[in-house]
């Protein structure tokens, strides 16, 4: 009988842009007076037959994580089940910590940074970086950008889809956006402490749920009235969560902006092109959805994203791929394909290693 499941089901060939880690332990603060947020580790009940900490900030339990996220050989155990033979990883988000004094938020930061090195390195090229820069000083997150890209070898950074509330597509962060752009690296966005949650009726779980969805498309969307691309148009940025709101709210924003000569005035490129230039990841937990973000966004900007090793994470991303039926080409480009040339630094060819170069 001839096998008609798709080969690439079969096969661990997979690249995941949006997976995290939370070290095992962080480190003693060596400044003169602690943060409130500066975060800790605490022993937590094994489960699973796995290691549990609970990550503990200005008091509380943020969340209970497994050794997963700082076991190289557990994650590396779980990658081929997934079809993945590649993950770029990037620290939680509320690690991001630009809440802090600038100068606290780096030495947090540089830890963590140091830490995905780490792992890198014994992942035996498994493994990405993507680093954590503290972009509330925007001098000060060029300064550690350079570090993780000049000196780490990491293939870029992760941001998160605000800063203290001002959003990412502000002219503010143009210098950061330049750097990055100069640099050829990668930038992640992340929602991260999402506007609207004053509106949600239930339990915590849906800031995960529907908040950062919200705050995301709204990043997005901030990125194309800020006509950020249009400035920078060789920086690589995506989107986390299939970019959120944003597939929704694009048609409303194309049409308005033939409607309202301000808008007109603003926005210099129409909004469909500009969000065209931008990458996002597959993590929408429906192969219907998938394949509207494909019509509207181009299958040429679209990547695998997992949220691993949370538990709210996409356990079987191909399949997913594969359920939006795609051919084979166009699902190739999504499987890996794309995520290389967003990951462009971590497939250049080599000229010395981080360590020659540090």
């Amino acid at each position: 009988m001839v096998d008609d499941v798709p080969q690439r089901l079969h096969c661990a060939c997979g690249i995941d842009v949006h997976a995290h880690m939370v070290p095992a332990e962080f480190p003693a603060y060596l400044g003169r007076k602690m943060p409130a947020q500066w975060p800790s580790t605490a022993a937590a009940p094994d489960a699973g037959g796995l290691c549990h900490r609970h990550v503990m900030i200005a008091g509380k339990n943020y969340r209970t994580v497994s050794e997963k996220c700082w076991s190289v050989t557990r994650r590396l155990a779980d990658l081929p089940e997934m079809g993945l033979a590649l993950q770029a990883i990037s620290p939680m988000p509320e690690l991001l910590s630009y809440w802090m004094d600038p100068a606290d938020a780096q030495q947090l930061l540089r830890y963590l940074n140091e830490q995905i090195a780490s792992m890198v390195a014994e992942s035996g090229g498994a493994l990405i970086g993507m680093g954590a820069v503290p972009l509330q000083d925007v001098d000060a997150a060029i300064a550690e950008l350079r570090y993780v890209i000049e000196t780490l070898g990491f293939a870029g950074v992760e941001i998160g889809s605000n800063v203290n509330g001002v959003p990412i597509g502000d002219p503010c962060f143009d210098t950061f956006f330049e750097a990055c752009e100069a640099l050829d690296a990668a930038v992640f966005v992340h929602a991260l402490k999402p506007t609207g949650m004053d509106r949600l009726v239930g339990p915590a779980p849906l800031e995960q749920v529907l908040g950062y969805p919200t705050d995301v498309g709204l990043a997005a969307a901030s990125v194309i009235t800020g006509n950020l691309m249009l400035r920078r148009p060789r920086l690589r940025i995506a989107f986390s969560h299939g970019g959120g709101t944003l597939a929704m709210l694009l048609p409303r924003l194309q049409q308005g902006w033939g409607v309202f000569p301000a808008l007109k005035e603003q926005v210099q490129v129409s909004p469909v092109e500009q969000a065209r230039q931008l990458f996002f990841d597959t993590l929408v937990f429906d192969a219907p959805t998938l394949a509207h973000l494909i019509a509207v966004f181009g299958q040429t900007q679209l990547m695998v994203g997992t949220d691993y090793p949370f538990n709210f994470h996409e356990r079987a991303p191909l399949a997913r791929i594969d359920a939006a039926g795609l051919d084979a080409d166009v699902a190739a480009l999504l499987t890996d394909g794309n995520a290389r040339r967003f990951l462009a630094r971590a497939f250049a060819a080599p000229t010395e290693s981080p360590k020659e170069r540090a």
